[in-house]
């Protein structure tokens, strides 16, 4: 390896790709072919759906899944279910994808931001319980990356004020809180089946949870107002189709055989690849709470320092990527800095609301500082591959913080 930086001429530590995604093998393709050729490719004749909403209920420790058509559609269906009136409050985290939000102005509701937590991404419970007013209904804790939010201290805030708790585990397949799938914890949960996701069909997503009344609310929502024992055009609530076909059910049937062993790969990985950065002054890994029994790594996110380190984020993003390491900044600003949210552009949704929201004023310090000056991650599916990987990914690091000195002439 050469011990010039690949930004200025030298070798790159890793030249080979890393584990494409997404896996499949001829498992997906025979059993894609099945539901092809059963003729059943709709949810209401077929068994994929079915069968595939058991399996996820039950290794995410819920009695209760519901399979819809992207997870923005079931974070909307659990606001819906849970009776979330029109221009009620909604605690969302602004360090998050859009979704998160829109769900709740779909909802026809307010997303109040609460700031995250510097070390963890995730939602900071003092900030939830700050931002909670009178008209306050509900909170949705992001999973950020794949390791769960700080769901005691949420629970205990959300029963006091009387609150529902849908969370949003867009990033967590898998994964598990003190010994419990994550999406069994709060009221309600909702999950991504995206291209990106560690569980994916290309596109859909899943309800979970463990109540009775919830779940009938969930399935009436996605069935056209439909309710069970009623007649085929008997409506009952504001609704539509939302269900998830057969082809994506057969899909993530092989896909989830696949899940927990994938699961393990990422989270041995990530860790062992966390240990590894922490030794570099101002690279600070995702810091990992005591609860989070199983990370599922959908991202691997650390901060960087500039100053511990030596060199700017870009230029220290620009050397990795050059070493043959695919690596991002992240998201680039808060959600209330989107231009969506800046100009109320909500459509139909809020009017009433919208006239004296001013987003503009909204100011959450900590996803400020990660967004504009420290926030990186790396991709899930590095993370499949072996520990040699990681040891590509650690000696590109150490490689580019050798040479810090020289990215600021380049800058």
């Amino acid at each position: 390896m050469s011990e010039t930086l690949a930004l200025t001429g030298g070798s790159k530590v890793r030249s080979q790709p890393f584990t494409s995604w997404p896996v499949f093998d001829d498992s997906d393709e025979q059993r894609l072919v099945r539901a092809l050729r059963s003729g059943k490719w709709g949810k209401l004749n077929g068994e994929e759906v079915a069968e595939f909403e058991r399996r996820f209920a039950a290794l995410h420790d819920c009695k209760h899944a519901i399979g819809v058509v992207n997870g923005t559609v079931s974070l909307r269906i659990a606001l819906m279910a849970a009776g979330i009136k029109a221009e009620a409050e909604v605690i969302v985290p602004p360090y998050t994808f859009l979704a998160t939000a829109t769900a709740v102005v779909e909802a026809n509701s307010v997303p109040v931001f609460a700031d995250i937590n510097l070390k963890t991404y995730n939602l900071d419970p003092a900030a939830v319980a700050a931002a909670i007013t009178s008209k306050t209904r509900a909170i949705i804790p992001v999973h950020m990356a794949g390791q769960p939010a700080e769901m005691d201290e949420l629970m205990a805030i959300a029963k006091k004020h009387n609150l529902t708790v849908i969370e949003d585990a867009a990033h967590a397949h898998g994964a598990s809180y003190r010994g419990r799938g994550v999406g069994s914890i709060g009221h309600l949960g909702s999950f991504s089946f995206q291209s990106s996701k560690n569980l994916t069909c290309g596109e859909g997503g899943i309800i979970t949870t463990n109540d009775d009344k919830l779940a009938e609310a969930c399935r009436s929502i996605h069935n056209c107002g439909r309710i069970s024992g009623g007649v085929w055009y008997e409506h009952h609530v504001m609704s539509a189709n939302y269900r998830l076909g057969e082809f994506q059910g057969a899909v993530l049937n092989t896909q989830l055989d696949r899940l927990t062993a994938q699961t393990e790969t990422r989270d041995r990985n990530g860790q062992y690849l966390a240990a590894r950065l922490k030794a570099i002054p101002g690279i600070y890994p995702q810091e990992r709470t005591a609860a989070t029994m199983r990370h599922s790594y959908h991202l691997f996110l650390f901060r960087i320092n500039a100053h511990e380190f030596g060199a700017s984020r870009a230029m220290i993003l620009k050397a990795l990527a050059a070493e043959g390491i695919p690596v991002s900044g992240g998201y680039a600003i808060p959600l209330y800095r989107q231009p969506l949210f800046l100009n109320k552009a909500f459509g139909p949704y809020l009017p009433q609301a919208a006239q004296t929201l001013d987003f503009s004023q909204v100011s959450c310090p900590n996803c400020e500082i990660i967004c504009g000056e420290q926030g990186a991650w790396l991709e899930q599916s590095l993370f499949l591959g072996s520990q040699a990987d990681m040891d590509d990914i650690a000696t590109a690091f150490e490689k580019v913080y050798r040479h810090r000195a020289e990215l600021g002439a380049l800058s």
